[in-house]
């Protein structure tokens, strides 16, 4: 029965968020520089992370989150392996571990005020997320 909805990916993916996954800083400051004009929001996982599979049932799955980044790009940093390349990316943003949420304004500038650390609840981020990227 799914085949005729468009199949088991389509099904999977449906009332999630789609984000596009960097792995390292270079990676990261290109799909930074290639939004440019868009707002931006930076997910830092792991799937180790119990915190981060919350935020992604709970938080990122109800429609009022969904609605909020709209227009915005998606981004996760997933820094499951914990290698250098991933201890690089955190030192480099001051983060202790996933998850955070770190917010881009259209100028391509992290707006601080508006970063998240740790599991919040939706009815909490989706305000917070549609401010941000306003």
């Amino acid at each position: 029965p799914l085949s005729a909805f468009g199949g088991v990916a389509q099904a999977e993916t449906a009332g999630k968020l789609q984000f596009t996954r960097v792995k390292n800083l270079s990676e990261l400051e290109q799909r930074l520089a290639q939004a440019k004009g868009k707002p931006i929001m930076l997910d830092f996982y792991a799937d180790w992370c119990v915190s981060c599979k919350e935020m992604e049932t709970y938080t990122f799955s109800e429609p009022a989150v969904r609605a909020a980044p709209a227009k915005a790009v998606l981004l996760r940093a997933d820094v499951t392996a914990n290698d250098a390349e991933d201890q690089a990316l955190l030192r480099h943003f001051g983060i202790f571990g996933p998850p955070t949420i770190a917010f881009y304004g259209t100028d391509g500038a992290e707006r601080r005020n508006f970063r998240v650390v740790g599991y919040m609840k939706a009815k909490e981020f989706a305000p917070l997320a549609a401010r941000a990227m306003r």
